[in-house]
């Protein structure tokens, strides 16, 4: 057995899966074992590599997860949230190292993730970038700093087909803001504005959504009171910033006892 780490990519058709596989095989650590589609997809039954454009690569597009995630040590999945659910029962059953970069889930849904969480390890994150999870943490610290005499704003912008919002990072922001403050987002949150909404209730933190063309992510947390503005800025210009985050947390998560984590325990922050 080969003593690289084993890996599945769910919803490969997509532009992470198929960055996720550039990744992983141009990586020294890791082989590419599966990739999963969902049924009906033209790309079953074909190598992946073909499917790409490039060389064949070895590895046919299933729309089976259990056949291949009985031979992974991990599998990284950007889907949906239903997806994503199915996927953390069969990656807990073949004791696989899930790696969750799914955004859009319910309280509900992440809920269900916790039974699964009792025999596989689960890393989850909005957003698997470094400069994102060290942005985070320096939100948490501004929040704590300022009082309420500072409004909270998060801006997020991306591409015209993301089909979340707030995006999972932007709500990253806002829980850090939120804990850094002291209070629980859930109850402080305000994402939306039209019409005659009235003033702005102190307190609250602010989210705001921008969608258009190919932008990768950019987010703003803003933090603005009477004659000055502090703005913390993350800009991506290339999802490989994702997909390199997300294969160090399969190499992390294969060390570890089951249970759900971050990308701040992968990157020890």
């Amino acid at each position: 057995m080969s003593d690289t780490l084993g890996i599945v990519v769910t919803g490969a058709s997509g532009r992470m899966g198929q960055m996720l596989i550039n990744t992983i095989t141009t990586s020294d650590k890791a082989r590419l074992v599966g990739v999963v589609e969902r049924a009906g997809h033209d790309w079953i039954g074909r190598d992946v590599g073909t499917c790409m454009n490039g060389p064949d690569l070895g590895v046919q597009v299933t729309d089976d997860p259990l056949e291949v995630f009985a031979k992974a040590q991990a599998v990284i999945d950007f889907t949906a949230p239903a997806a994503t659910l199915e996927f953390a029962a069969l990656a807990a059953q073949a004791r696989a190292v899930h790696v969750i970069g799914t955004t859009g889930f319910s309280d509900a849904d992440l809920a269900k993730l916790a039974p699964c969480a009792r025999h596989a390890v689960i890393v989850r994150a909005g957003n698997m970038s470094l400069g994102v999870n060290l942005l985070v943490q320096l939100t948490k610290r501004v929040a704590a700093a300022l009082d309420e005499d500072y409004d909270i704003e998060v801006f997020e912008t991306h591409h015209n087909q993301k089909v979340d919002a707030p995006s999972g990072t932007a709500l990253m922001l806002g829980k850090a803001a939120a804990e850094g403050r002291g209070v629980s987002l859930a109850q402080v949150s305000d994402r939306g504005r039209d019409g005659m909404t009235g003033a702005r209730k102190r307190g609250d933190i602010g989210f705001t959504a921008i969608r258009g063309g190919d932008i990768v992510g950019e987010h703003d947390i803003m933090f603005a009171a009477a004659g000055e503005r502090i703005v913390l800025r993350h800009i991506a210009t290339d999802r490989a910033i994702y997909a390199r985050g997300a294969l160090k947390a399969a190499l992390w998560g294969l060390g570890q006892s089951p249970g759900q984590y971050d990308m701040l325990d992968v990157l020890g922050l």
